[in-house]
């Protein structure tokens, strides 16, 4: 894979809390040097991103309902029409994991198929944090985003006590047909985990440590 190649397979991203404006707009400027295929960014810096970003070709994205994916149908749906109207191209919806824990799945695909509906025209994502799930949730989970046309099942927010495996990429990958996609985020900081991450079938990957993963693929053989 050249480096060309991976960079389009990453959203660089930046969710911390204390990101200030500088940070953005490093995130950014980095973002149109290595040509990432997006930056991922909370709601309140859509805006700035899209402004940054306007005549690269890198897409903004942001994250709904994050870190916790606790908040209401209603209150998620705003927040993704808000990002709609400012100019994000794609959307990461964290879904209601204790709903998935206590077996409301019916809540979830009502969560998924109100996403679909307001983001006809966009790329959007679910993320399912692995790390709180048994296996047959996962795969529940996974398969009625399949039904809903979701595009990228994505398996953590990276903000929980775990980040992505390759067993849970590999688990999601047997499961799900090829029309849905594969996003691992989450304590991916190497060009090793990077490789491993797309070898496993991730189709994106997200992380905070992209240019430390493109720099050193350069040296990687």
């Amino acid at each position: 894979m050249t480096k060309a190649e991976a960079a389009r397979l990453i959203d660089s991203t930046l969710l911390k809390a204390d990101a200030s404006q500088q940070d953005i707009l490093k995130l950014c400027e980095d973002a149109k040097r290595y040509e990432f295929f997006s930056v991922c960014v909370n709601p309140c810096w859509v805006t700035l991103a899209v402004k940054l970003l306007k005549q690269a070709d890198v897409k903004v994205s942001t994250v709904i309902g994050f870190p916790l994916g606790a908040n209401t149908i209603e209150t998620k749906m705003s927040e993704a029409k808000q990002a709609i109207a400012e100019g994000a191209d794609e959307l990461d919806l964290v879904l209601n994991v204790g709903a998935i824990k206590s077996k409301k799945f019916g809540v979830v695909f009502e969560e998924m198929k109100a996403f679909r509906k307001i983001g006809k025209n966009l790329i959007l994502k679910v993320i399912l944090e692995t790390t709180f799930l048994t296996d047959p949730e996962k795969i529940k989970t996974a398969l009625l985003a399949e039904k809903t046309g979701i595009d990228f099942v994505k398996t953590s927010t990276g903000f929980s006590s775990n980040g992505a495996t390759i067993r849970d990429v590999r688990l999601l990958r047997k499961t799900l047909g090829s029309e849905v996609k594969i996003k691992a985020s989450g304590g991916i900081r190497s060009a090793d985990d990077f490789l491993a991450f797309v070898k496993a079938g991730a189709a994106r990957i997200g992380t905070s440590s992209a240019k430390q993963i493109l720099n050193k693929l350069g040296t990687h053989h």
